[in-house]
Protein backbone atom coordinates (compact mmCIF):
# COMPACT_ATOMS: atom_id res chain seq x y z
CA UNK A 1 0.00 0.00 0.00
CA UNK A 2 1.28 3.46 -1.01
CA UNK A 3 2.01 5.66 1.66
CA UNK A 4 0.89 9.61 1.76
CA UNK A 5 3.00 12.14 2.60
CA UNK A 6 1.02 15.50 3.84
CA UNK A 7 2.43 18.87 3.20
CA UNK A 8 1.51 22.95 3.27
CA UNK A 9 0.94 24.45 0.52
CA UNK A 10 -0.07 23.78 -3.43
CA UNK A 11 1.73 21.05 -5.58
CA UNK A 12 4.94 22.62 -6.99
CA UNK A 13 5.72 24.31 -3.37
CA UNK A 14 9.37 23.61 -1.61
CA UNK A 15 7.43 21.23 0.76
CA UNK A 16 6.54 19.13 -1.96
CA UNK A 17 10.03 18.84 -3.55
CA UNK A 18 11.57 17.55 -0.12
CA UNK A 19 8.89 14.58 -0.31
CA UNK A 20 9.83 14.11 -3.89
CA UNK A 21 13.40 14.06 -2.39
CA UNK A 22 12.93 12.14 0.74
CA UNK A 23 9.99 10.29 -0.24
CA UNK A 24 9.82 9.42 -3.60
CA UNK A 25 7.75 6.40 -3.47
CA UNK A 26 4.94 8.14 -1.36
CA UNK A 27 2.15 10.01 -2.69
CA UNK A 28 2.49 13.50 -1.62
CA UNK A 29 -1.20 15.32 0.38
CA UNK A 30 -1.11 19.00 -0.61
CA UNK A 31 -2.69 20.87 2.78
CA UNK A 32 -3.87 24.51 3.28
CA UNK A 33 -1.90 25.08 6.44
CA UNK A 34 0.68 23.40 8.61
CA UNK A 35 -2.13 22.66 11.18
CA UNK A 36 -4.24 20.57 8.52
CA UNK A 37 -0.97 18.32 7.25
CA UNK A 38 -0.46 17.43 11.06
CA UNK A 39 -3.53 17.14 11.38
CA UNK A 40 -4.00 14.49 8.53
CA UNK A 41 -1.41 12.39 9.82
CA UNK A 42 -3.28 12.75 13.63
CA UNK A 43 -6.38 11.56 11.81
CA UNK A 44 -4.36 8.36 9.45
CA UNK A 45 -5.34 10.84 6.41
CA UNK A 46 -1.87 10.50 5.86
CA UNK A 47 1.16 8.37 7.53
CA UNK A 48 3.80 11.25 7.61
CA UNK A 49 3.68 15.29 7.53
CA UNK A 50 6.34 17.26 5.86
CA UNK A 51 7.51 20.29 7.87
CA UNK A 52 10.12 23.11 7.29
CA UNK A 53 11.51 23.99 10.43
CA UNK A 54 14.59 26.22 9.56
CA UNK A 55 16.18 28.05 6.47
CA UNK A 56 19.62 29.28 6.38
CA UNK A 57 19.07 32.62 4.81
CA UNK A 58 15.37 33.30 6.81
CA UNK A 59 16.09 31.72 10.04
CA UNK A 60 13.41 29.44 11.56
CA UNK A 61 9.92 28.89 10.60
CA UNK A 62 8.13 30.13 14.02
CA UNK A 63 4.76 28.28 13.28
CA UNK A 64 6.27 25.06 13.07
CA UNK A 65 8.39 26.00 16.20
CA UNK A 66 4.86 26.51 18.27
CA UNK A 67 3.45 23.29 16.68
CA UNK A 68 5.58 20.78 17.39
CA UNK A 69 5.32 19.71 20.41
CA UNK A 70 1.43 19.45 21.48
CA UNK A 71 0.79 17.87 17.65
CA UNK A 72 1.28 14.39 19.21
CA UNK A 73 3.63 13.50 16.34
CA UNK A 74 7.15 12.38 16.58
CA UNK A 75 9.58 13.58 14.45
CA UNK A 76 11.27 10.09 12.28
CA UNK A 77 13.76 11.75 9.67
CA UNK A 78 14.69 15.09 8.77
CA UNK A 79 15.95 16.93 5.29
CA UNK A 80 17.77 19.30 3.62
CA UNK A 81 16.60 20.65 0.76
CA UNK A 82 18.45 23.30 -1.52
CA UNK A 83 16.16 25.89 -1.81
CA UNK A 84 16.70 27.18 -6.00
CA UNK A 85 14.19 30.04 -6.58
CA UNK A 86 13.02 30.70 -10.14
CA UNK A 87 11.19 33.79 -11.77
CA UNK A 88 8.23 32.62 -13.58
CA UNK A 89 6.00 33.85 -15.59
CA UNK A 90 3.17 33.33 -18.31
CA UNK A 91 4.05 32.26 -22.01
CA UNK A 92 5.24 34.63 -24.25
CA UNK A 93 5.91 37.06 -21.13
CA UNK A 94 9.72 38.68 -20.98
CA UNK A 95 11.76 39.48 -17.57
CA UNK A 96 11.80 43.34 -19.11
CA UNK A 97 8.20 43.00 -18.79
CA UNK A 98 7.58 42.02 -15.41
CA UNK A 99 6.69 44.72 -13.17
CA UNK A 100 5.61 42.48 -9.89
CA UNK A 101 6.22 39.00 -8.22
CA UNK A 102 4.09 36.89 -5.93
CA UNK A 103 5.72 34.57 -3.59
CA UNK A 104 5.35 33.38 -0.28
CA UNK A 105 6.62 36.06 2.51
CA UNK A 106 9.50 33.54 3.85
CA UNK A 107 10.42 33.47 0.50
CA UNK A 108 10.52 37.29 -0.97
CA UNK A 109 13.60 38.22 1.57
CA UNK A 110 15.76 35.59 0.14
CA UNK A 111 16.11 36.75 -3.65
CA UNK A 112 15.79 40.90 -2.76
CA UNK A 113 18.95 41.81 -4.16
CA UNK A 114 18.00 40.23 -7.58
CA UNK A 115 14.55 41.78 -7.34
CA UNK A 116 15.94 45.14 -6.80
CA UNK A 117 18.60 45.36 -9.14
CA UNK A 118 15.69 44.56 -11.92
CA UNK A 119 13.54 46.70 -10.22
CA UNK A 120 10.51 44.52 -9.73
CA UNK A 121 8.42 44.54 -6.88
CA UNK A 122 7.64 42.05 -4.59
CA UNK A 123 4.27 41.37 -3.26
CA UNK A 124 3.24 38.48 -0.43
CA UNK A 125 1.14 35.59 -0.84
CA UNK A 126 -0.33 32.89 0.73
CA UNK A 127 1.67 30.14 -1.24
CA UNK A 128 4.22 30.42 -4.12
CA UNK A 129 2.92 27.45 -5.34
CA UNK A 130 -0.68 28.86 -4.83
CA UNK A 131 0.65 31.92 -6.50
CA UNK A 132 1.66 30.23 -9.63
CA UNK A 133 -1.57 28.57 -10.06
CA UNK A 134 -3.17 31.41 -9.52
CA UNK A 135 -1.22 33.75 -12.49
CA UNK A 136 -2.11 31.15 -15.35
CA UNK A 137 -5.15 31.64 -14.56
CA UNK A 138 -5.33 35.48 -14.52
CA UNK A 139 -3.04 35.59 -17.62
CA UNK A 140 -0.78 38.61 -16.60
CA UNK A 141 1.35 39.77 -18.95
CA UNK A 142 2.92 42.04 -16.23
CA UNK A 143 3.37 39.52 -13.29
CA UNK A 144 5.17 36.86 -12.51
CA UNK A 145 5.99 34.49 -9.56
CA UNK A 146 8.97 33.03 -7.21
CA UNK A 147 8.72 29.66 -6.63
CA UNK A 148 10.76 26.51 -7.56
CA UNK A 149 10.82 25.06 -11.10
CA UNK A 150 8.87 22.20 -10.26
CA UNK A 151 5.86 24.93 -9.63
CA UNK A 152 7.20 25.78 -13.51
CA UNK A 153 6.52 22.57 -14.56
CA UNK A 154 3.31 21.94 -13.42
CA UNK A 155 1.49 25.06 -14.39
CA UNK A 156 2.89 25.46 -17.41
CA UNK A 157 4.93 28.75 -16.77
CA UNK A 158 8.18 30.12 -18.43
CA UNK A 159 11.02 30.30 -16.57
CA UNK A 160 12.68 33.80 -17.15
CA UNK A 161 15.51 33.34 -14.27
CA UNK A 162 16.84 30.60 -12.16
CA UNK A 163 18.95 30.59 -8.76
CA UNK A 164 18.08 34.07 -8.39
CA UNK A 165 18.35 33.13 -4.18
CA UNK A 166 21.23 35.96 -2.58
CA UNK A 167 22.90 33.31 -0.93
CA UNK A 168 24.81 30.07 -2.77
CA UNK A 169 23.99 28.08 0.59
CA UNK A 170 20.03 28.89 0.41
CA UNK A 171 18.62 25.52 2.52
CA UNK A 172 15.72 24.60 4.38
CA UNK A 173 15.46 21.88 7.03
CA UNK A 174 12.33 19.85 7.07
CA UNK A 175 11.28 17.16 10.21
CA UNK A 176 8.99 14.33 9.08
CA UNK A 177 6.85 13.75 11.26
CA UNK A 178 5.26 10.31 12.27
CA UNK A 179 2.29 8.86 14.51
CA UNK A 180 4.98 6.85 16.72
CA UNK A 181 8.51 7.22 17.37
CA UNK A 182 10.85 4.65 16.19
CA UNK A 183 14.16 3.93 18.46
CA UNK A 184 15.44 1.00 16.84
CA UNK A 185 17.66 2.97 14.02
CA UNK A 186 21.11 3.25 14.27
CA UNK A 187 21.80 5.67 11.52
CA UNK A 188 25.05 5.08 9.40
CA UNK A 189 25.58 9.08 10.07
CA UNK A 190 25.11 9.10 13.54
CA UNK A 191 21.49 9.97 15.77
CA UNK A 192 20.03 13.17 16.52
CA UNK A 193 17.34 13.76 19.35
CA UNK A 194 15.52 16.37 19.54
CA UNK A 195 13.76 17.72 22.58
CA UNK A 196 11.85 20.46 24.21
CA UNK A 197 12.45 21.92 28.01
CA UNK A 198 11.67 24.40 30.80
CA UNK A 199 13.65 25.45 33.05
CA UNK A 200 12.94 25.98 36.76
CA UNK A 201 12.55 29.21 38.28
CA UNK A 202 15.84 29.02 40.06
CA UNK A 203 18.79 31.28 39.88
CA UNK A 204 21.08 29.89 36.32
CA UNK A 205 18.99 26.84 35.93
CA UNK A 206 19.69 27.23 31.91
CA UNK A 207 23.78 27.63 32.55
CA UNK A 208 23.32 24.42 35.00
CA UNK A 209 20.85 22.34 32.71
CA UNK A 210 23.46 22.73 29.97
CA UNK A 211 26.41 21.61 31.83
CA UNK A 212 25.47 18.11 31.68
CA UNK A 213 25.76 18.20 27.97
CA UNK A 214 29.09 19.73 28.10
CA UNK A 215 30.77 17.60 30.84
CA UNK A 216 29.09 14.17 29.70
CA UNK A 217 30.46 15.15 25.76
CA UNK A 218 27.02 15.89 23.81
CA UNK A 219 27.17 18.20 21.43
CA UNK A 220 24.10 20.15 21.41
CA UNK A 221 23.90 21.61 17.56
CA UNK A 222 20.80 23.90 18.38
CA UNK A 223 19.10 25.35 21.17
CA UNK A 224 16.35 28.20 20.77
CA UNK A 225 13.76 29.76 23.19
CA UNK A 226 10.55 30.93 22.18
CA UNK A 227 7.59 32.23 24.72
CA UNK A 228 4.84 29.97 25.88
CA UNK A 229 1.50 31.06 25.95
CA UNK A 230 2.12 34.92 25.84
CA UNK A 231 4.04 35.21 28.77
CA UNK A 232 7.57 36.85 29.35
CA UNK A 233 8.94 35.07 32.00
CA UNK A 234 7.84 31.06 30.77
CA UNK A 235 9.68 30.64 28.24
CA UNK A 236 10.37 27.27 26.65
CA UNK A 237 13.66 25.96 24.75
CA UNK A 238 13.84 23.91 21.61
CA UNK A 239 17.49 21.86 21.16
CA UNK A 240 18.73 19.49 18.77
CA UNK A 241 21.29 17.25 20.41
CA UNK A 242 23.81 14.51 18.58
CA UNK A 243 23.51 10.84 19.99
CA UNK A 244 20.75 8.57 20.94
CA UNK A 245 18.64 8.44 24.66
CA UNK A 246 19.77 4.61 24.91
CA UNK A 247 23.59 6.27 24.49
CA UNK A 248 24.96 6.61 28.32
CA UNK A 249 26.51 9.87 28.09
CA UNK A 250 22.88 11.15 26.29
CA UNK A 251 20.96 9.44 29.64
CA UNK A 252 23.02 11.18 31.59
CA UNK A 253 23.10 14.37 30.44
CA UNK A 254 19.24 14.38 30.33
CA UNK A 255 19.43 13.05 33.85
CA UNK A 256 21.39 16.30 34.83
CA UNK A 257 18.63 18.49 32.62
CA UNK A 258 15.49 16.91 34.46
CA UNK A 259 16.90 17.96 37.77
CA UNK A 260 16.99 21.79 36.68
CA UNK A 261 13.72 21.70 34.27
CA UNK A 262 10.30 21.45 35.17
CA UNK A 263 8.99 20.07 31.82
CA UNK A 264 10.59 17.82 29.21
CA UNK A 265 9.43 16.36 26.34
CA UNK A 266 11.85 14.25 23.50
CA UNK A 267 10.05 15.19 20.47
CA UNK A 268 11.83 12.30 18.15
CA UNK A 269 14.94 10.47 17.60
CA UNK A 270 16.40 10.28 14.06
CA UNK A 271 19.04 9.17 11.81
CA UNK A 272 21.01 12.38 11.11
CA UNK A 273 20.89 13.41 7.42
CA UNK A 274 23.61 13.16 5.28
CA UNK A 275 23.30 16.80 4.15
CA UNK A 276 23.67 18.19 7.92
Amino acid sequence: MTQRIAFQGELGAYSHEACITARPDAEPVPCASFEAAIEAVQTGAADYAMLPVENSTYGRVADNHRLLPDCGLYIVDEAFVRVRIALMANKGVQLSDVKSVRAHPVLLPQSSDYLKAQSIKAVSAADSAGAAAELVESGSPSEGVLASELAAKIYGLEVLASDIEDHGHNTTRFLIMGREPDLTRRGTLGMMTTFVFEVRNIPAALYKAMGGFATNGVNMTKLESYMVDGSFTATRFYSDIDGHPEDANVQLAMEELDYFTSYIKVLGTYPADRKR
